[in-house]
């Protein structure tokens, strides 16, 4: 008689297809879905991240209303919401730096490589521009670091280490801008990161990928977007940041405005709400 809560944080064929490069016809990944559409079934209630996901579990396994949407919002205590303020063109971090900011895991479909080369193209229109990494060190971040050298780029990337969520909170309030590399693939396709949220929470921009798990919750006009994997795209974007200070203020405004509407007190209201009412 106990009620069962089944808990999708990441849609796993999509995550298996990407980290393993394997086809959806795959086996293994045709298993994922034939376990996911198992364990469905047996829950009273599935609670995932957004709407894409949502539409993906509902789309191969159950109807759409078994399934709660709860966002992976920041924690309001540890990311209070902040105004945003101007920043100077000719007076960034008082001595011609431009912080660029990465924080999250370190793996290849999260794009740093991607990062790297829109450094390297906006150097020129940026003298200052600077990347600093944040996250637990893996295989990747080797292979990061040493591209970067080989660019010669290493005086302009720092790899900060992993910090804790209160630490990120002082790292973000120091940087101009946040970035989100991703790769276009089968999981960033409909994933919604939470450091959107982070970086709008503490009233700075963040340059984030055209995908639909982003755009179901952000119009062209309330974050700064572009085309997944396109260095070239990211570059033109991050120089848009820079040299467009006040009308990316509105823009952070405006996700700000979205973010409201997703803060963990709303979607704390959500999972409560739906648990509670499976004993009703």
């Amino acid at each position: 008689g106990s009620k069962v809560v089944l808990d999708l944080h990441d849609p796993m064929p999509e995550l298996m297809m990407t980290i393993f490069r394997t086809p959806e016809d795959n086996r293994s990944v045709r298993m994922m879905k034939s376990l996911e559409k198992w364990s469905i079934a047996r829950a009273d209630l599935a609670v995932t991240v957004n709407v894409a996901c949502k539409r993906i579990f509902s789309s191969r396994s159950c109807p759409a209303e078994k399934i709660a949407v709860v966002m992976n919002a920041p924690d309001g205590q540890i990311f209070p919401c902040r105004e945003p303020k101007l920043r100077s063109v000719s007076t960034q971090d008082g001595d011609g730096r431009f912080v660029i900011m990465y924080h999250g895991s370190i793996v290849e479909r999260n794009g740093l490589d991607v990062a790297l080369d829109a450094l390297a193209r906006v150097r020129k229109a940026i003298p200052g521009a600077e990347l600093r990494i944040f996250g637990s060190q893996t295989a990747f971040l080797d292979h990061v670091m040493e591209k970067a050298r080989s660019m010669g780029l290493q005086d302009a990337v720092q790899y900060m280490g992993p910090r804790s969520l209160e630490g990120l909170v002082t790292e973000i309030d120091a940087c101009d801008l946040g970035i989100i590399p991703n790769h276009r693939n089968a999981f960033t396709d409909i994933n919604t990161p939470t450091r959107v949220f982070e970086y709008l929470a503490m009233g700075k921009p963040v340059i984030a990928p055209s995908t639909q798990g982003i755009l179901d919750y952000f119009s062209k006009d309330s974050l700064v977007f572009f085309e997944p994997g396109n260095a070239a795209e990211l570059a033109q974007q991050i120089e848009f940041a820079f040299s467009h200070p006040r009308e990316v203020l509105e823009i952070v405004r405006r996700g700000q405005e979205i973010f409201s509407e997703h803060t963990w007190d709303r979607e704390k209201e959500t999972l409560v709400s739906r648990v509670s009412s499976l004993f009703n």
